[in-house]
């Protein structure tokens, strides 16, 4: 690979330093698609919430002028953690969606044991979705609604829906996590439902919420457009097997902002078909990191464009910004940006595994890949706890391109850390530590499918877990 040019990588920089892609070869101002140019002080920008609803809504109770209140407790619900509720939120729901202003009240102080619920619009407009109380599931997975395996509380076909309250949803995962296959290996290995779900929506939005203990994922976004969530709590151990904080699939112009994650498995996980990401204050640890896939899995074709994440903490997690895809896919994952994220004690700080194994065997090499390019690192400092701080583990045949670090500071406390890169190509700039010369000339292999013969050792990819 030729040397940048000081002038040339002005050229670069200049313009993917508040850049998205508007094809395989250029970039596109942010704001040309909408994303939200964010400064690198850290102040927040008008971008993301826009004088948004989510912000002046009043939590209910505060006015109630021109609001009809439907409470669960109308319709029989118990309220004592013991009885099942599951019929009274129904009855409760259909008759608070065929209402104009209508609020669906969960109180506080009660706590609603619910069974797998599926909540359909559409629905009358101004529908505000009350969780002041907690919802909490049935512990027991044998007991669980065989039509409903893989969602507890599921909100379908909403428009300009609120969801708000400083209430719990707590998925009373423990006995499910206990029958996985990842804690107990003679176990099959079977999905198990996600405590909360948006799918085919769009307008929505969820603030001041704790979801913990899910059975497996926390909150799932899917099939939706603009979704906006803030103040979003998810509490769940560091050994719950696959439980991800926010998982998006699918999905164009969301929003997570001023999030505490802690859980464990990726605390934000974005996937196939998923566009118009924003994530802005986002407190991460215990968990797996903030990650792109996996993609590519059993040679699926995935397409992940225009993320942006914008200030982070990340605490003691296995991983921390991660990009993940799996031998033999297609399609591709472009115009990324991470930025102005602190890293304490993360196993693994930037990561990009094409190689991606989750498998109780080890997976065959494939040819084909999921393309990476057009990703910017910039403002990330913090501490490793290994020795690869920076690793671009890319295809040999469908390389990494474009990586671009900026203004990088990676320590380790008791050693030296290195940047690792397979068939990985891009630049650097500013201070950068540890140095990452092998994104300018990576000798490793020729990049096409066949090695260097100049390079005696061959590369043997390490696979990272789910």
């Amino acid at each position: 690979m030729s040397y940048f040019s000081p002038i040339l990588i002005l050229m670069l920089v200049v313009p993917m330093m508040g850049a998205v892609s508007k094809g395989d070869g250029d970039f596109a101002p942010a704001e040309d698609i909408g994303l939200w140019t964010a400064g690198t002080d850290g102040e927040e920008g008008q971008e993301g919430d826009e004088h948004d609803e989510l912000d002046s809504l009043p939590i209910w109770g505060s006015e109630r002028v021109g609001r009809i209140p439907v409470n669960v407790d109308s319709f029989g619900a118990v309220g004592d953690g013991v009885a099942d509720d599951t019929q009274a939120f129904l009855a409760a729901w259909e008759t608070a969606c065929s209402i104009k202003n209508a609020v669906f009240l969960v109180p506080e102080r009660r706590h609603y044991k619910v069974n797998a619920t599926r909540l359909r619009g559409p629905c009358e407009g101004k529908l505000l979705i009350q969780v002041s109380g907690t919802i909490v599931a049935p512990d027991e997975p044998k007991d669980w609604d065989p039509k409903n395996p893989r969602q507890w509380l599921s909100f379908s076909k909403l428009n300009g829906v609120r969801i708000q309250g400083g209430g719990i949803i707590d998925g009373s995962g423990s006995k499910w996590w206990a029958s996985s296959c990842k804690i107990n290996m003679t176990n099959p290995c079977r999905g198990a439902p996600t405590a909360l779900t948006i799918d085919s929506s769009s307008g929505v939005r969820v603030k001041d919420l704790t979801i913990q203990n899910a059975q497996q994922m926390h909150f799932t976004i899917s099939r939706s457009d603009a979704i906006r969530v803030s103040g979003l709590r998810v509490r769940a151990p560091s050994d719950s097997p696959n439980t991800d904080g926010i998982h998006i699939s699918e999905s164009t112009n969301v929003a997570i902002q001023n999030c505490h994650i802690g859980t464990g498995d990726d605390c934000i996980s974005i996937v196939n078909a998923s566009s118009i990401i924003k994530m802005k204050n986002i407190v991460c640890g215990p968990g797996h990191g903030i990650s792109i896939g996996s993609l590519g899995k059993d040679n699926t074709t995935a397409m992940v464009t225009a993320i942006v994440l914008d200030t982070a903490i990340l605490t003691g997690t296995t991983n921390g910004l991660r990009i993940k895809t799996w031998q033999g896919g297609s399609g591709y994952v472009k115009s990324v940006r991470f930025e102005n994220v602190k890293m304490d004690d993360v196993q693994n700080p930037i990561i990009i595994d094409q190689f991606y194994c989750d498998s109780p065997t080890s997976c065959k090499n494939q040819t084909s890949a999921v393309k990476i390019s057009q990703v910017l690192y910039r403002n990330i400092s913090g501490t490793s706890r290994t020795p690869n701080a920076m690793k671009f583990a890319c295809s040999d045949t469908v390389p990494c391109s474009n990586i671009v670090l900026n203004n990088i500071n990676l320590e380790r406390e008791n050693g030296i850390v290195e940047t690792f890169c397979n068939c990985a190509t891009g630049f650097d700039y500013g201070f950068v530590r540890p140095a990452a010369d092998c994104l300018r000339n990576d000798k490793t292999s020729r990049c096409d499918g066949t090695k260097n013969d100049n390079q005696s050792q061959t590369y043997d990819p390490i696979h990272t877990e789910l």
